[in-house]
């Protein structure tokens, strides 16, 4: 039995976000570290994409290290990036508790922590510390809206403005369901807007930092295609596919599966990754996509690469599994990789749309 599924009943008598908060200071304090080495590096894990070099294609997904403050131990359990946030301008706490809830029947999560932050100023400088300190970590940031906020672009200008220069990706929240009215922002208008404001803001900063929009997995297919018709005429970096769903499957077992917010975690797999799919074939794979939603093994990875992610994320599988996870997935692509024939991850990215493998 792992380390981690003799701590799971301690873990899983805490509150959710007491247990979270346990968590990052067992990354903080080096505890993490020791106990979840990361697997050995596989240079067929490896991948560049927006020249940047990624050691491997498995990230931790936006949502855990809201605020920055775990980001090399993070990285250092195996990851090959870690997305933090999300972030908005002012700090803010978010909505009342209890607003996090385990499906554990389920293996899922329902949240509606509401961009609880500690703001644009404070993450701007833990990152920039992590990047005096020589860290080497790929880092995106989720760049989200105050909820009191009556000027959704002018939250995310001042998010790109501050972070361009210190972050290797940046992600344009705009399907969070806990913010009243962000969702709004995917509509056709509103995103060539938002996007010709964030792409000036970069300009001004002399970066060339990519610029990813992040969307929901309960889009009309109309919506869908106008998304991806914006993202590539706009020359947008990215899509990161997707964000939690409103929707509540009918297989659901869990007690709290009623409770409001946006579940994560295995239910969102299979619609996760055909939207993914889709996306992918209607951007005619011109854009880097992160797959992320339901991730729990290297097998699931594997169909999102397949599907069309150049990256993969993952998060509330980590709740259930540990971190422990992390090496299980990288060692398990590796040897995914030799079955199909391939030799890098570049090479299956994509590769169910041309038939390969």
């Amino acid at each position: 039995m792992s380390l981690y599924r003799l701590a799971w009943p301690v873990l899983a008598a805490l509150e959710p976000e007491t247990a979270h908060r346990a968590a990052l200071w067992a990354l903080r304090s080096g505890v993490a570290g020791l106990l979840f080495p990361p697997a050995p590096a596989d240079p067929a894990l490896r991948t560049e994409v927006w020249g940047r070099a990624f050691a491997n294609p498995l990230g931790l997904a936006a949502g855990f290290d809201k605020n920055a403050q775990a980001v090399a131990q993070v990285a250092a359990l195996g990851f090959g990036f870690v997305e933090v946030g999300g972030v908005t301008p002012l700090p803010q706490p978010g909505n009342p508790s209890p607003r996090l809830f385990r499906l554990t029947q389920d293996r899922a999560i329902i949240n509606r922590l509401g961009f609880n932050s500690d703001g644009l100023a404070v993450v701007t400088q833990r990152l920039a510390a992590l990047r005096r300190s020589g860290a080497p970590c790929l880092v995106g940031v989720n760049l989200g809206k105050n909820k009191d906020s009556a000027d959704a672009g002018a939250d995310y200008v001042a998010g790109v403005t501050a972070l361009a220069q210190l972050a290797d990706f940046l992600v344009i929240n705009v399907s969070s369901p806990n913010t009243p009215g962000l969702r709004a922002l995917q509509s056709v208008e509103a995103l060539v807007s938002l996007t010709r404001a964030v792409r000036e803001a970069r300009s001004a900063t002399g970066a060339a930092t990519p610029l990813l929009f992040k969307i929901a997995p309960d889009l009309a297919v109309a919506d869908i295609t106008d998304i991806c018709r914006v993202a590539v005429a706009e020359k947008m970096d990215g899509i990161v596919v997707s964000n939690t769903t409103i929707a509540r499957p009918e297989t659901l077992k869990s007690p709290h599966r009623d409770e409001t917010g946006g579940l994560s975690g295995a239910p969102l797999f299979d619609v996760s990754t055909q939207l993914l799919r889709e996306v992918y074939a209607l951007t005619g794979g011109q854009l880097p996509l992160i797959g992320v939603g339901g991730v729990s093994s290297a097998g699931q990875a594997y169909a999102k690469i397949r599907a069309g992610a150049s990256l993969v994320q993952l998060y509330t599988a980590l709740i259930y599994e540990g971190p422990g996870l992390i090496s299980e997935i990288t060692r398990g692509l590796s040897a995914l990789l030799r079955r199909d024939g391939f030799t890098s991850i570049d090479q299956a990215v994509g590769a169910d749309h041309r038939g390969n493998g």
